[in-house]
């Protein structure tokens, strides 16, 4: 029988799946949908571990905090186009794996794929993927997740960029309100834009600061003009910018960026909001993820993926 534009539509909007992966489910299928929708599922899932071969860089960040405010999780799955990324179904499906990560004891992702779906107790989360991956026509990865607990206190949650990056606070405290709830927001803005390494300098290592403190003094020696400066200043200068450095990569550091005078540091900002709320914080640690961030990208010729897509 004739396959319609309108059969087309029907069958991409009952599936997600591509124009011509529609229209050629139907012509095989001779146009009975359900067997369409079966012939999809069933080429989705067969050809899954070949859309593995190709890389998913794009995806989403996704937090979630219990209603209580004192665990929080954040998840990274990727796909292979920022297109898919905006997709509802695909935000739909990576809210469901943030709600089942909340829930898990599993400890890393390979476990975590191991475990049934909570949403298709048939399935594992793995096989819900691949399942997905059959819908949605591209590779798909649960790439990481986190979770930060606070019995005393909360953790605050930020999404930048649509869920480009997201971000977990564990801010201990013996005061919760509005005020306190925003300078946590306020400092999880502050890590999503600054990106720093480290809460303070108590997590930086020692090795760390030794590296750093060779390279310094490699750049020092091949100067002309700074290495023939006393030993004694020498080692100030590197103190001096190893000072510097710390105050771009720890977070309590860093010049809060919303410091009326832009000199305020996090800390100072921290220390603001406690006085004023009669409070007793500390900011504990935090999450950051960045969608891809660590992932090389493959450069692809848009117009002739779309032609090898469309057989010409």
């Amino acid at each position: 029988m004739a396959i319609t534009a309108g059969m087309v539509k029907e069958l991409r909007e009952m599936t997600g799946a591509g124009m011509m992966d529609c229209k050629k489910a139907l012509t095989a299928t001779e146009g009975d949908m359900d067997k369409a929708v079966e012939f999809l599922r069933e080429k989705g899932l067969a050809t899954a571990q070949k859309k593995a071969s190709r890389v998913a860089a794009e995806g989403l960040c996704k937090t979630l905090v219990s209603e209580d405010g004192k665990k929080a999780v954040v998840v990274e799955v990727n796909a292979e186009t920022d297109f898919v990324a905006k997709n509802d179904k695909f935000q739909g499906y990576v809210a469901q794996v943030a709600e089942q990560v909340m829930e898990t004891e599993a400890a890393d992702v390979e476990a975590f794929l191991a475990e049934t779906w909570k949403f298709d107790t048939t399935k594992t989360v793995n096989e819900a993927l691949a399942a997905q991956i059959a819908v949605i026509g591209e590779n798909m990865n649960i790439r990481r997740f986190a979770k930060v607990e606070e019995a005393n206190g909360f953790v605050a949650s930020y999404t930048h960029m649509g869920g480009k990056i997201g971000v977990l606070v564990d801010v201990e405290t013996d005061v919760v309100n509005d005020a306190v709830k925003e300078m946590a927001k306020n400092v999880a803005m502050q890590i999503a834009a600054l990106n720093p390494k480290y809460t303070d300098e108590s997590e930086v290592s020692a090795d760390f600061i030794a590296h750093e403190k060779e390279i310094l003094m490699a750049q020092i020696q091949n100067d002309p003009k700074e290495s023939q400066k006393p030993e004694k200043v020498i080692q100030g200068m590197i103190a001096g910018r190893i000072k510097k450095e710390m105050k771009e990569i720890c977070l309590l550091d860093q010049v809060y960026v919303k410091a009326e005078d832009g000199k305020q540091s996090v800390a100072k900002y921290v220390e603001q909001v406690a006085k004023e709320n009669g409070a007793k914080i500390a900011v504990k640690g935090f999450v950051r993820f960045e969608t891809g961030e660590g992932i090389e990208k493959k450069e692809e010729n848009f117009a002739e993926e779309v032609a090898k897509q469309m057989g010409n």
